[in-house]
């Protein structure tokens, strides 16, 4: 059975160089990414914009980019890497979310582990803090579903 993966991960990426990232992902994200594979990533900045790039750009799996209102509604940067990535995004979900809040980010963060079999999270590195990320790797665990979880 192929695999189905959610991403998250913080928005907070500019600690690291882009070249710390490619290396992260090819050790943590690659071994999961097998032609039939299918990941759902949230639309954001940080984390998600760049595994979007990465697997775009480093394998043939399926790509779903949910977010919680519209594309539009998304940071520059999050839109650009959906722009730049469009060839190999399966479906863009777009959740209508009449408002950009807590309860919206959530939403979405449920529709994609409601999908996925396990979830990759990338949170900062340091003690778990209220965040969206660790919100998302919670819910995970209280569905029983595994989570591979590389602080950065």
């Amino acid at each position: 059975m192929p695999l189905t993966a959610a991403i998250t991960g913080t928005r907070e990426t500019g600690h690291r160089e882009l070249t710390w990232f490619s290396d992260l992902f090819r050790a943590y994200l690659a071994p999961w990414a097998a032609d039939d594979a299918h990941f759902y990533i949230g639309g954001a900045k940080g984390i998600d914009s760049l595994t979007l790039l990465w697997l775009a750009g480093h394998s043939q799996s399926q790509i779903t980019v949910v977010v919680p209102g519209t594309v539009a509604q998304q940071p520059a940067e999050a839109r650009q890497a959906i722009e730049r990535c469009r060839d190999r995004i399966a479906e863009i979900v777009e959740l209508g979310a009449a408002e950009l809040r807590t309860p919206a980010y959530h939403a979405r963060n449920r529709y994609m582990v409601d999908r996925a079999q396990m979830v990759l999270g990338f949170p900062l590195a340091g003690p778990e803090v209220a965040s969206g990320t660790w919100q998302t790797i919670g819910y995970a665990a209280s569905q029983g579903k595994p989570r591979l979880i590389v602080p950065i």
